[in-house]
């Protein structure tokens, strides 16, 4: 049975069912001040669990021998990997983890990362993962230093070599899994934890090019996979694919939605594909969702989409064969807090509203609130909040700021993106302040130049860069769309100073690590394309 947890209403960053106070709210009319509540809060809901593996533990007690998760032909039941999970945390309690510390997870997606992440949240602590492939290791050194992780859990293949290892102890999880297990049953800390415990801690890119760690609580990350929507539906017998980078934030979606709920993890290798072709749910960016096809899923029910800003397209496409959720939300308030089942007779394509217990707002650079339909950034409250950045207590105070409509101690989150209320009570997402450039002394929102572009039909993707004060260049996938059609289209949509100089059209667009579009990366290319053609002439 769920555990009991505390309501909704009565916990520190939760929304709560009352009547909003803050400055601001007096100047807005009395139609746009009960809207701006109406529509800026989400259902008020009680949460079945108070700790992310807690909700595991009781699916591997009800069904031990269903298959938890496969890789590459691999498989481990519920019952094995809960077995494992308490033999690692036994091990790491016997090494000094203690509740309120951080283990490092530099692991690839894998049985053994289930294992540790697990392990680690049994013992009380909270992991911080990563992709012990693709991070470079002044990175691992970084999220060392800054978590004070004392204990690095990883596989035997990349154990030896461990940058920033010295004088932390390195275990090789695959390696403990092959041992003889001498037992010890069910583990348990030597003190209890609450909901405020960290679970997680993720690193963002930073702003100061250093990443920063941002800590997730229990109570942050069961708000999302408890509740509908963010639960997505999740039960005993499906499939939920396992697409994403361990160190990004969607990636705890995947597991715990699925481990928490009693379905199948579908961990993918190489190929994204067979990873989803006999999955019941996918969780994805739209750039890698934009490879895949729905056509050859073969038990499709729900997708999930969120991290970037979604083409249109690909949300009619995939909302045609099953149920489809656009999302957004950054780190910072828990992977997503607004999620909105897209219908392909939708007038648009919105972001929806704040998921259960939290909040949204869209306020002007004074922090005050904007009549409905007015364009502004989106500030979020409400349980999805997290507790700020590690070692960080300056970044802290500025992005994160006392709620003044919830108050009672409340903290809300400037998201940086740029949005609008729909009459309907939708948010439109327009992109973020930090794409917001200037082009020849005009304002350009660079997410609107792609979404003009993906508009052309047959277009996947589309990203633009600002090269200079004059110029935009603009990148389409597939390679068979053309410079002249691609500008016409933008032309025919925005502005004339919209209109990219150039558009140059590649097989794909190149990915991060994460799944969104590599940006940098097309600013390079850009760059260094403008260069070769001035020193042509």
């Amino acid at each position: 049975m769920p555990e009991s947890s505390t309501p909704a209403a009565a916990r520190p960053g939760a929304a709560v069912d009352a009547p909003w106070a803050g400055a601001g709210l007096d100047q807005l009319s009395s139609r746009d001040r009960a809207l701006f509540q109406q529509y800026g809060q989400g259902p008020v809901r009680d949460v079945p669990y108070s700790l992310v593996h807690r909700a595991f533990e009781d699916q591997a007690r009800a069904r031990p021998l269903a298959v938890a998760a496969e890789h590459l032909g691999q498989r481990i039941t519920y019952g094995e990997l809960d077995r494992q999970a308490d033999r690692l945390a036994r091990l790491l309690a016997e090494s000094g983890v203690r509740p309120g510390d951080r283990v490092a997870v530099f692991l690839r997606r894998s049985l053994p990362m289930l294992i540790a992440e697990l392990a680690v949240l049994k013992a009380g602590a909270a992991f911080v993962p990563q992709d012990v492939k693709t991070a470079p290791a002044a990175q691992l050194r970084h999220v060392l230093d800054v978590t004070g992780a004392r204990v690095v859990l990883t596989t035997a293949a990349y154990a030896k070599e461990m940058p920033g290892s010295e004088g932390r102890l390195v275990v090789s999880v695959d390696t403990l899994a092959a041992e003889p297990d001498p037992g010890g049953g069910t583990f348990r800390p030597d003190r209890e934890l609450d909901s405020e415990s960290l679970c997680y801690v993720l690193f963002t890119s930073g702003t100061t090019g250093r990443p920063n760690g941002v800590g997730v609580t229990h109570r942050n990350a069961c708000n999302l996979l408890h509740t509908a929507p963010g639960d997505l539906g999740i039960r005993p017998g499906y499939r939920v694919s396992q697409l994403l980078n361990i160190g990004f934030d969607m990636a705890a979606w995947e597991i715990f939605g699925a481990l928490g709920h009693g379905a199948t993890l579908v961990i993918r290798g190489s190929d994204f594909a067979e990873a989803v072709r006999t999955a019941d749910v996918v969780i994805a960016t739209p750039t890698i969702l934009a490879t895949l096809d729905p056509a050859r899923c073969e038990r499709i029910k729900t997708v999930a989409v969120a991290g970037e800003p979604c083409p249109r397209p690909l949300a009619d496409r995939w909302a045609a064969v099953g149920h489809f959720y656009n999302g957004c939300g950054p780190t910072e308030t828990t992977i997503v807090n607004t999620l909105q089942l897209h219908d392909v007779s939708a007038m648009r394509l919105t972001i929806g509203r704040p998921t259960p217990n939290n909040t949204v707002y869209v306020l002007d650079d004074r922090l005050c609130p904007l009549p409905i339909g007015e364009t502004g950034e989106m500030w979020a409250g409400g349980a999805g909040i997290t507790v700020g950045y590690l070692n960080d207590p300056e970044l802290t105070a500025e992005r994160y700021r006392p709620d003044p409509f919830l108050g009672a101690g409340h903290m809300m989150f400037r998201t940086r993106d740029v949005g609008r209320w729909t009459p309907g009570g939708e948010l439109e997402h327009l992109g973020r302040t930090d794409d917001q450039v200037k082009i020849r002394g005009f304002r350009v929102e660079l997410d609107a130049v792609s979404a003009a572009l993906e508009s052309i039909p047959g277009c996947v993707r589309a990203a633009t860069v600002k090269v200079d004060s004059r110029t935009l260049v603009s990148f389409v996938a597939p390679g068979h769309i053309t410079s002249q059609e691609a500008r016409r289209a933008v032309a025919g949509l925005l502005p004339y100073y919209c209109v990219p100089e150039t558009v140059h059209a590649m097989e794909e667009l190149p990915q991060t690590s994460r799944g969104k579009i590599d940006k940098a990366a097309l600013l390079d290319v850009a760059v260094r394309l403008r260069a070769g053609l001035e020193a042509a002439a």
